[in-house]
């Protein structure tokens, strides 16, 4: 029900204007074969091959864990996808450990080149990590000995990035008018603001015409301000203060007012939603129960979903700039674009990042497939959900209700799901219903999870574990994996067990 009628709200919101997104482009990859060579890429950190040696780490990566393609994280401000382990994380074996060195800054990776960067106020993003050592440099031409491809990893993220000139004008605007720059940790920019939108295709095309890389992998896991203001992630378990969801600023309600949507009531509609959440949180129920008041407040603000829409549709112009950008500098590159798991699990998201609206903005789309921490993260989203809307549900009617929605069966129970983590066949599943989505309009790339950090009490990954996830991408036809999140946090015995699939992928043919 809930499904239906966010369906229907999202069709009749605004979207942004078709002439300025990416043309639908006609381009067929058929299901992988037996003796198909599938993209085996890993997503590594700069910091990986200082510590490592940049010969040695391609070596070991191309022989034990079959490796081809190098996802080099090269801008970033996050240490999600950059960055030695920081302390009180497990050490993987190799590397260093951050608190070995200095604390993780983050910026850009390469050699930057200023003038791109003159139509945006973000022109100054030099990472002070490696002490302006080019790594991108440096892997290249060795990747290329060995008949590897390298793809740079941007990612939109802006983790204590408050020494960044430029960023606090581009910061986004939550719901009360306070700006996200004043945040302790994370400031997040606002995806319609014009030095926003000129930053990622200034850094497009600094690196597609600096460096002969073989395309870009692009990160933004950003939901909607609707999946925000009901606290409903699967990153955290509990809701707390959501009323500093965002964006409201100036841009969003001038392209408001151009969508023919009525800024003031949508965020009128999400403060109906911000109070009723923290009744929620503070039981008290209403009249109606939860689920038919969040309901109500849907139907009362239209404006609710179609605000959502077009903020979503300003991130994915955003990816469509990066692609046509690359694409009008070298024919030949080829574009990545990451997709959060929320695809997987959350059937609000799977409305509003559809398949079907990604599929034109990339050769290759890579859900985040990642089996063994999605325990942790679906119980997370479970409880949040139970919190709100699903209140009224005991926590295990609507855990057995989104498994029958979302077509899952066989999984552990509610309280054993994070120790269980999800199956391979999950990864086999996300992989098939991902491209009967695409319709080999675009390539899949299954992200596989190689140790993606988790509670101690969670699931943790074992090399028959990344053996299992590898092979079930690959048996399901995806045109190859991205071993995720980044080489830093991933033992080697467990990378080896991706490579023992890969191998035995291409001896069945």
């Amino acid at each position: 029900m809930a499904l239906h009628s966010r369906r229907a709200f999202l069709k009749n919101g605004s979207s942004l204007a078709a002439a300025t997104l990416l043309a639908p482009m006609t381009r067929a990859f058929p299901a992988m074969n037996a003796h198909d060579a599938p993209l085996i890429g890993i997503q590594i950190g700069p910091e990986s091959f200082v510590d490592e040696g940049v010969e040695a780490l391609l070596s070991w990566l191309q022989e034990k864990a079959g490796v081809n393609t190098i996802c080099l994280t090269t801008f970033t401000y996050g240490q999600g996808f950059a960055g030695r382990q920081p302390s009180g994380r497990f050490y993987p074996g190799h590397g260093a450990l951050a608190s070995a060195g200095a604390p993780f800054h983050g910026g850009h990776f390469a050699t930057l080149h200023d003038r791109y960067y003159t139509n945006t106020v973000l022109s100054n993003t030099r990472a002070p990590d490696l002490g302006g050592r080019d790594i991108l440099a440096e892997v290249l031409p060795a990747a290329r000995k060995r008949g590897m491809k390298v793809f740079c990893g941007i990612e939109d993220r802006w983790d204590r990035a408050f020494d960044v000139p430029g960023l606090q004008e581009c910061a986004e605007t939550d719901l009360r008018g306070r700006s996200t720059f004043d945040r302790a940790r994370s400031a997040t920019t606002c995806v319609l603001n014009p030095n926003v939108r000129a930053f990622w295709t200034a850094l497009t095309t600094d690196l597609c015409s600096s460096y002969p890389i073989d395309g870009l992998l692009f990160e933004n896991e950003r939901s909607g301000p609707l999946m925000n203001v009901l606290g409903a992630s699967p990153f955290r378990k509990g809701v707390g203060d959501t009323s500093h969801v965002a964006c409201f600023c100036p841009f969003h309600r001038k392209v408001a007012k151009e969508k023919g949507i009525d800024f003031e009531r949508a965020k009128q509609g999400y403060e109906k939603l911000v109070a009723y959440v923290q009744q929620a949180v503070a039981n008290q129920r209403p009249p109606d129960g939860y689920y038919v008041t969040f309901q109500q407040i849907l139907h009362d603000y239209s404006e609710i979903a179609a605000y959502d829409r077009l903020c979503d549709e300003g991130k994915l112009q955003i990816v469509a700039d990066i692609h046509t950008t690359s694409k009008a500098i070298r024919k030949e590159s080829r574009f990545i674009f990451h997709v959060e798991q929320t695809i997987s699990f959350n059937p609000f998201n799977r409305v509003a990042l559809d398949y079907e609206h990604l599929w034109d903005k990339a050769e290759f789309l890579k859900p985040a497939t990642y089996n063994n921490c999605a325990g942790e993260r679906y119980a997370n989203l479970i409880h949040n959900l139970n919190a709100t809307i699903y209140r009224d549900l005991p926590p295990d009617e609507l855990y057995s209700m989104l498994n029958h929605l979302l077509g899952y069966s066989g999984l552990a129970s509610l309280d054993a799901l994070p120790a269980a983590g999800l199956p391979a066949d999950y990864v086999f599943r996300e992989t098939k219903r991902a491209m009967a989505k695409v319709q080999d309009r675009c390539g899949i790339l299954a992200g596989i999870d190689v140790n993606v950090p988790v509670a101690a009490a969670s699931r943790q990954t074992t090399p028959e574990d990344t053996y299992a996830a590898t092979l079930a991408a690959l048996q399901a036809g995806a045109q190859g994996v991205v071993l995720s999140r980044k080489y830093a946090e991933m033992r080697r015995e467990n990378l080896e067990g991706a490579g023992r699939a890969i191998a035995q992928w291409k001896g069945q043919a």
